[in-house]
């Protein structure tokens, strides 16, 4: 997942990512080396973008227990490896950037803990007026959402794909959609122009294994670039 400075997942040319990717977030409890073989199934599964920690409640050092495990995992599968809300425990991890919401840490704070060389992630709801300011404040991706009911996080709000649409046509911030997405239900996300597709249970929870999952939702990412190509 390299979006510092604003770069796009992908795109055309051979090699290339595809313009869609998957972005794995942790479920918000876990017991990590039996997580840590869940997460090695979905790796497997097919292409993921990155892997985002987000532990709930939990102490310091279970966050920083739980990346010292999971993080090598991620980087021998080429994933980028995010920490939600603490830009303090990215940087004691040597973590690749912080997911950070309206109510954690701002943008400008995160950057002056972690540098220019991580990436840091801002959640927007269904507020193009936040993305902007997230941008402007320098972000380098922006998460809209919710899509559809989660039942991972109630997040009161609730997006439409045009959000999307509208984001993809008037910057080059990259953009995550999140919220109830599955192999299913995501077509309209990627034909609207996600960079990223956020999941989380629907992975965790599915009946043929994480990387079940995670397959079918490569394909459905694929076959719905096909159509918006």
């Amino acid at each position: 997942m390299t979006t510092a400075g604003g770069t796009r997942s992908g795109g055309g040319g051979a090699g290339a990512p595809p313009a869609c990717r998957v972005y794995l977030i942790s479920p918000p409890a876990f017991e990590p080396r039996e997580f840590a073989r869940m997460l090695e199934r979905a790796l497997a599964g097919g292409d993921v973008a990155a892997f985002q920690l987000r532990l709930k409640p939990a102490t310091d050092e279970e966050v920083l227990e739980a990346g010292r495990l999971l993080m090598p995992i991620c980087h021998a599968h080429d994933v980028a490896f995010i920490v939600n809300d603490r830009p303090d425990l990215a940087l004691k991890l040597g973590a690749d950037g912080v997911h950070i919401g309206q109510s954690d840490a701002d943008v400008k704070t995160a950057r002056r803990i972690l540098g220019h060389e991580r990436d840091i992630g801002v959640t927007c709801h269904a507020s193009r007026h936040l993305a902007y300011v997230a941008g402007e404040q320098g972000a380098d991706y922006v998460a809209f959402g919710a899509f559809f009911p989660s039942p991972t996080k109630d997040s009161g709000h609730r997006a439409d794909p045009e959000l999307l649409r509208i984001w993809h046509e008037t910057t080059e911030i990259p953009c995550v959609a999140i919220g109830g997405i599955t192999a299913e239900n995501c077509a309209p996300l990627v034909e609207a122009g996600a960079d990223f597709l956020a999941v989380s249970s629907w992975v965790w929870r599915h009946p043929e294994g994480p990387d079940a999952a995670v397959a079918a939702l490569n394909r459905a990412i694929a076959e719905a670039v096909d159509r918006r190509s």
